[in-house]
């Protein structure tokens, strides 16, 4: 991968997340990087002190104004960047030491606009408006990703768990996994534009799609992959009731889990016997799988019809594809559920983000019969990597779940056989003479 930073993909934004890391990691740094990481954590501090009051000097003078003052701007922009940097590197995403004046040219660096005029309604009200996007980066980044808020409440964000899953990775391969440097970028993207948006160094609100807050994003064809055609008009009537929607899908969705439990143990076992699963345990699994994935679509807002009751392939329009049977290692089979593990770890914080997801886009929906791009895609992430990780889980494919926001490759075309040649007629022979 070149070094250089990278915006994301025909991204104009005002505040942009560039990424040129090489994913190469010193397993001696990587042991030792929360020590690295503490003098740059401690000036970290020290900065959002006088961040905080100069944060409430450019609060009053944006609402005189209309625009924060250039030096003020500069200023806060300055300490938004080093924060980035500093994290990028505290949680592996970066490996050089940053420095400590907030420069740009870190290889997880960010990108602030100049400043610009600002509504002076949004600029008085600006810590109210920020609630909601300050709720979603509780769960990606937690309470004491920027030093602004001290508080350390909840303990495995998003952005915690990754970095430690991470770090077992880097120090057994000397490399950052792909997947996880880019969840953590994603997280670390989401927390500087909420920052800047609060800090009022620019009035565009923080966008959640993980599609586009870094770039650019592997295009991948998975075994399990997740194809969304679903659009953003929401009934207003539906979404007020969709929990209760949901009731007789949850119901069924719990009787159907008691027989896929039994469904896994007796494909566990011939699995480990045949090397791969059995034709009939493969079609029920998926099916169980596509129907999860279509109920918590539609209770989390992520899919707007009614799904059905039977997880046909194509019934809906966030759609599952499960590859056919194939052969897998006998040792990862014998040992799945331990394996497992960690993607169970990350897919259970993801569940909260769902959660989060779904609040935020239940009050979207009601208010504007639509819902929001960015929570919808940040839904379909965590929906996505939900399902690869239970089709890993139970057995319906080897490869591990992908961790990072990604674009699905497109399917191949199913091949049209060529028509019959044309059949003539055969004359026939002439009577012998």
């Amino acid at each position: 991968m070149d070094a250089t930073p990278t915006a994301p993909e025909g991204s104009a934004a005002p505040v942009r997340l560039l990424v040129g890391d090489d994913l190469r990691r010193s397993r001696g740094t990587v042991f030792f990087r929360a020590i690295f990481a503490l003098p740059f954590l401690i000036w970290l501090a020290v900065w959002a002190i006088g961040a905080f009051f100069v944060a409430f000097v450019n609060w009053i003078a944006t609402l005189f104004e209309g625009r924060s003052p250039a030096p003020l701007h500069d200023f806060l922009a300055r300490f938004v960047r080093y924060t980035t940097q500093v994290y990028a590197y505290a949680n592996l995403a970066a490996e050089p030491l940053p420095a400590f004046d907030g420069e740009p040219g870190y290889p997880v660096d960010v990108e602030i606009g100049p400043p610009v005029r600002q509504n002076r309604w949004s600029v008085g009200f600006r810590i109210v408006l920020a609630i909601p996007a300050l709720a979603l980066l509780m769960v990606l980044a937690g309470s004491g990703s920027f030093a602004l808020d001290s508080s350390r409440r909840n303990a495995f964000p998003l952005l915690t768990l990754a970095a430690i899953l991470a770090w077992f990775c880097a120090m057994f391969k000397g490399r950052m996994p792909r997947g996880l440097r880019d969840l953590i970028a994603f997280a670390l993207s989401y927390g500087a534009q909420t920052w800047a948006y609060l800090l009022l160094l620019t009035d565009r609100y923080p966008s959640s799609d993980p599609l586009t807050a870094i770039g650019p994003l592997p295009t991948r064809s998975d075994p399990v992959r997740m194809e969304v055609s679903d659009e953003l008009r929401r009934s207003r009537l539906t979404v007020f009731f969709r929990l209760a929607l949901a009731v007789p899908h949850l119901v069924w969705l719990l009787l159907w889990s008691v027989l896929a439990l039994l469904a896994a143990i007796v494909n566990w076992v011939a699995t480990l016997v045949a090397g791969r699963s059995p034709q009939w345990l493969q079609r029920f699994l998926s099916r169980f799988v596509r129907y999860e994935l279509h109920v918590l679509a539609f209770l989390y807002l992520v899919g707007n019809p009614f799904p059905g009751f039977v997880g046909a392939p194509g019934s809906y329009p966030i759609e599952l594809h499960v590859a056919g049977r194939a052969t897998q290692n006998r040792w990862t089979v014998l040992f799945r559920a331990i394996l497992a593990i960690p993607a169970l770890l990350l897919s259970s914080v993801l569940s909260q983000l769902l959660l989060v997801v779904a609040v935020l886009g239940w009050f979207a929906g009601l208010f504007t019969a639509r819902m929001p791009l960015g929570l919808r895609n940040l839904g379909a992430f965590a929906l996505r990597y939900t399902a690869q990780t239970h089709a890993y889980l139970l057995l319906l494919t080897g490869a591990y779940p992908y961790s990072g926001p990604c674009h699905e490759a497109a399917p191949m075309p199913t091949p049209i056989p060529p028509p019959p040649p044309p059949s003539y007629p055969i004359a026939p022979a002439a009577p012998a003479a």
